[in-house]
C-alpha cells in the first residue's frame, strides 16, 4: 500500500510540473475565444446601438 501511495504521489508531482507549462497556451486560447465572441456579438449589435445613439442625439438636439 505504501508503494502504491508513493508511486501515485510521484506521478501526480510529474503531472503538476507538466501542467505549469501548459497554462500559457490555455490562457491564450481563452483570450482568443473571448475576443472572437465579443467581435461576433459586436458585429450583430453595432447597427442597433448606432441607431439608438443617433436617436438619442437627435432627441437631445431638439431640447436646445
Amino acid at each position: 500500500m505504501i508503494r502504491v501511495n508513493l508511486f501515485l504521489k510521484s506521478k501526480l508531482a510529474k503531472l503538476i510540473k507538466g501542467q505549469s507549462r501548459a497554462d500559457v497556451p490555455g490562457w491564450v486560447l481563452v483570450v482568443l475565444m473571448t475576443t472572437a465572441l465579443v467581435t461576433g456579438i459586436w458585429s450583430i449589435a453595432a447597427p442597433k446601438l448606432t441607431t439608438i445613439l443617433r436617436n438619442s442625439l437627435d432627441a437631445m438636439g431638439g431640447i436646445r
